[in-house]
C-alpha cells in the first residue's frame, strides 16, 4: 500500500470532523448538554460552565466512518478481524463514556456512573477484546523496548490487556482537563503508533486507524482549543484511551505504550501521588492534581499549559519511535 494512503486517511478524517462540528454542537446547546464544573475545581474554571460536551461523538463518527471506507477500498477481507477489534474498543470505550456524560448532564449531577459501575463496563470490555485476540491465536508474549528480549506471559497476557485498557482509559480520561490538552496529546501519541505501524512489519490496520484518530482530533482542535467552544467528555476521553491501549497491543508494543504515552502516566502518577500523600500525612504534594491544575494553580496560563505538555508528549513521542526504530 501506498504511503499517501495514510495522508487521504487522516485528511478524511479531519475533513469529516470539521464538516459535523457546526452541526452537532448547536445540537448539543439545545439540548442543554453543557459541562457542570466541579466546585472544587480551579475557580477560573466557572467561566466554562455550560459549554457543550460530549463532542466526543464526533470524533468517534469520524474515525469509524473513515476507517471503514479505507479499510473497504484498501485492505484485504483477512484483515477484517483487526478492524472490528479497534473498533470495538473505541465504541464499547466510547459508549461507556456516552453513559457517563449523559447522566451528568441529563441528571445535572458532576458525577455520572459510580466508579464501581464504570470500572464494571471497563472490565467488561477488556475480558471481551482479551477472548476475540484468543480466538484469533494472538501471541502472548511481550517484548522489551530496545531489544529482542521476549517474555512469555500465557493466561498472564489476559492479566496484561485488562491492566493496559483500564488503565489506559483511566488515565487518558485524567488528562483530559484544560481546552485542547487531551486532543493535542493524544494527536500526537497516536502519531507515534502509526509511524511505529506502519514503518515496522507494516501493520496497515492499526496505521490506518491511528492516523485516522490523528485527523478526527486535529480535526475536533478546530474547536476544541482554547478558547473551546466543545468539549470531548468523557465519550472521546475512554473511547482514546481504550483505543491507544488496544494499538499498542496489536503492535506488540505493549510496554512502549508507557513511553509513548509519558504525559498520560505523569498525570495519572500525580493523581496516585497526592492521595497517598494526603491519607498517610494529611499533606498535599501538589496544589492540585492532575498535574496540569497544578501548574494553573502556580499561575501558568491555561495556554502555556497546554502546550507545553504537548511539547513534553512530543518528546516522550520521539523517544518511543527512536527507541523501537534504532534498536527494537
Amino acid at each position: 500500500m501506498n504511503d499517501y494512503i495514510l495522508f487521504i486517511t487522516m485528511a478524511l478524517a479531519f475533513a469529516i470532523t470539521v464538516v459535523i462540528s457546526p452541526i452537532i454542537i448547536p445540537f448539543l446547546r439545545r439540548l442543554k448538554f453543557g459541562q457542570k464544573i466541579r466546585e472544587e475545581g480551579p475557580q477560573s474554571h466557572q467561566k466554562k460552565s455550560g459549554t457543550p460536551t460530549m463532542g466526543g461523538v464526533m470524533i468517534l463518527i469520524a474515525i469509524t466512518l473513515t476507517t471503514l471506507i479505507i479499510a473497504f477500498w484498501f485492505l484485504p477481507e483477512a484483515e477484517g478481524v483487526k478492524v472490528f477489534i479497534v473498533l470495538f474498543v473505541l465504541l464499547g470505550y466510547g459508549l461507556l463514556g456516552f453513559l457517563d456524560d449523559y447522566i451528568k448532564v441529563a441528571m445535572k449531577r458532576n458525577l455520572g456512573l459510580t466508579s464501581k459501575q464504570k470500572m464494571v463496563g471497563q472490565i467488561v470490555i477488556a475480558i471481551v477484546v482479551y477472548w476475540m485476540l484468543k480466538q484469533n491465536d494472538f501471541p502472548t508474549y511481550i517484548t522489551l523496548p530496545g531489544t529482542s528480549l521476549e517474555f512469555e506471559l500465557g493466561w498472564g497476557y489476559g492479566l496484561l490487556i485488562l491492566i493496559m485498557l483500564v488503565g489506559g482509559s483511566n488515565a487518558v480520561n485524567l488528562t483530559d482537563g484544560l481546552d485542547g490538552l487531551l486532543a493535542g496529546t493524544a494527536a500526537i501519541a497516536f502519531g507515534a503508533f502509526g509511524i511505529l505501524a506502519w514503518n515496522g512489519e507494516a501493520d496497515t490496520v492499526v496505521a490506518i486507524f491511528s492516523l485516522a484518530v490523528v485527523g478526527a482530533l486535529l480535526g475536533f482542535l478546530v474547536f476544541n482549543a482554547h478558547p473551546a467552544k466543545v468539549f470531548m467528555g468523557d465519550t472521546g476521553s475512554l473511547a482514546l484511551g481504550g483505543a491507544i491501549a488496544i494499538i499498542a497491543v496489536l503492535t506488540k508494543l505493549e510496554l512502549l505504550l508507557v513511553i509513548i504515552g509519558g504525559v498520560f502516566v505523569i498525570e495519572t502518577l500525580s493523581v496516585i501521588i497526592q492521595v497517598i500523600s494526603f491519607k498517610t500525612t494529611g499533606k498535599r504534594v501538589f496544589k492540585m492534581s492532575p498535574l496540569h491544575h497544578h501548574y494553573e494553580l502556580k499561575g501558568w496560563s491555561e495556554w502555556r499549559v497546554v502546550t507545553t505538555f504537548w511539547t513534553v508528549g512530543l518528546l516522550f513521542a520521539i523517544l518511543g519511535i527512536y527507541i523501537e526504530v534504532m534498536f527494537g
